[in-house]
Order: structure tokens, then C-alpha cells, then sequence
């Protein structure tokens, strides 16, 4: 069971810190409707994860992810080739789009109303952020490859898979138990990650999507290989 939850987690890790979910949740807990918003936004998050990936696991599964000999089928290999370039090509797109020394890069335009979002659209924003979001998309098509080509049983998959969204779901959970359980310094504390994380968005992001290319393209060559 360890072989598919040490493989996932760079994938979930790198959903984890990914900067938008976690602004999008402080800005969220930061208006008239906080409480209700942020705890539908965190519930929208995990949900939809944890259906991307059920899906995904199944399916993976169903194709014969595994092997015969216990190591993954070797056209898992080919798909983590794939997902590994496009890992680098992402990076490489992160790099050259960030702002100039001196400039902020424009805010999505949904921030811009999110003060006047109601459960139903926080969620829905969630959902979408989680799963159709490239970077997001790609990093739990890889997390649940892995899970999927494992030799682990039904059992050790559905533990990994829980893993999995579990900690993924960190960027959104995470500022809503501080927001909950912190007091009146939470505020102050969500402000300075916000701050943190708006100015370091785009280097984050480069250096994950760089470190997991490398990781899927390794990861491949060892499969195609072996």
C-alpha cells in the first residue's frame, strides 16, 4: 500500500500549494458571507476532487493499469511521458507569463465579485478551479495513474485515493480551520499567506510544474525500460 501513496504525492502536493484555491478562499472568508461561503468552497473542492479521482482510479483500473508482473503496464509509461512534457511545457508557460519586476499580474475577474457569490456559486467556482483547471487536471490525471498502475489492492487504492484528495485539499481546508478556529488573529494570518502567496504565484508554480515534469518523464523512461 506505501508504493501508491509515496507515487501520488507530488501530485496532491502540488495541487496543495497551488496559490488560486487558497486566495480565492481567503478572499472569500473576507466577506459578509464567509463562513457559509468558504465552508461551501472547501466542501466543492474536496467533493469534486474526490470524484475526479474515484473516476480516474476506476478507470485506470479497468484499462489494466497494472501489470501482470506487479509493475505498471507499460502504456502507463507512454501516459506519464505524456503528462511529463506537458508538466515542463506548463512550467516553461508559467515562467515566461509572470509579471515584471515592479508589476502585479490582473486578478481573474471572478475576484472582482466574489463578494457578492452566494454557497451554490462558491462551490461551483471550487469545482471548476479543482478539475478543469489544466494545471489541476493534469496533476490528478498523474496522481491517480499512479494510484491506478500500483499493485496495491482495492483496498490500498481506496486508502491512497482518500490520501490523496485528503491532501490536495490542504489549500482549502487549511485557511478555513484557521479562519474558524483562529480568532481574531486569523484575519491577520489568511491576510499575510494571501500577500505571500499573490507576489510568489508564479515562481510556486514554475518550480512545482518544473520538478514534476522531471518526475514523470523519470518516471517513464524507468516504466518503457524495465
Amino acid at each position: 500500500m506505501g508504493d501508491p501513496i509515496g507515487q501520488m504525492l507530488p501530485s496532491a502536493v502540488g495541487i496543495a500549494i497551488s496559490p488560486l484555491p487558497l486566495i480565492a478562499v481567503i478572499l472569500m472568508l473576507a466577506t459578509p458571507k464567509g463562513r457559509t461561503n468558504g465552508i461551501a468552497f472547501a466542501t466543492g473542492w474536496t467533493l469534486s476532487l474526490a470524484a475526479a479521482t474515484a473516476l480516474l482510479v476506476l478507470a485506470g483500473s479497468g484499462a489494466d493499469a497494472s501489470g501482470g508482473d506487479g509493475a505498471p503496464a507499460t502504456w502507463t509509461g507512454w501516459v506519464k511521458l505524456a503528462l511529463g512534457v506537458v508538466f515542463v511545457l506548463l512550467a516553461v508557460k508559467q515562467f515566461t507569463g509572470r509579471p515584471r519586476e515592479g508589476h502585479v499580474a490582473a486578478p481573474p475577474g471572478w475576484m472582482k465579485a466574489i463578494d457578492r457569490f452566494t454557497p451554490a456559486k462558491s462551490a461551483g467556482l471550487a469545482a471548476a478551479l479543482a478539475v478543469a483547471n489544466p494545471k489541476n487536471l493534469v496533476l490528478v490525471v498523474g496522481g491517480a495513474l499512479v494510484i491506478a498502475g500500483s499493485a496495491a489492492g482495492t483496498g490500498g487504492k481506496t486508502v491512497a485515493a482518500a490520501l490523496m484528495v485528503a491532501v490536495a485539499s490542504l489549500c482549502t481546508t487549511v485557511p478555513l480551520a484557521v479562519y474558524l478556529l483562529g480568532g481574531e488573529r486569523s484575519a491577520k494570518t489568511l491576510d499575510g499567506w494571501k500577500a505571500w502567496m499573490s507576489v510568489h504565484n508564479a515562481a510556486i508554480m514554475t518550480t512545482v510544474l518544473g520538478i514534476l515534469g522531471a518526475k514523470y518523464i523519470g518516471d517513464a523512461i524507468t516504466t518503457l525500460t524495465t
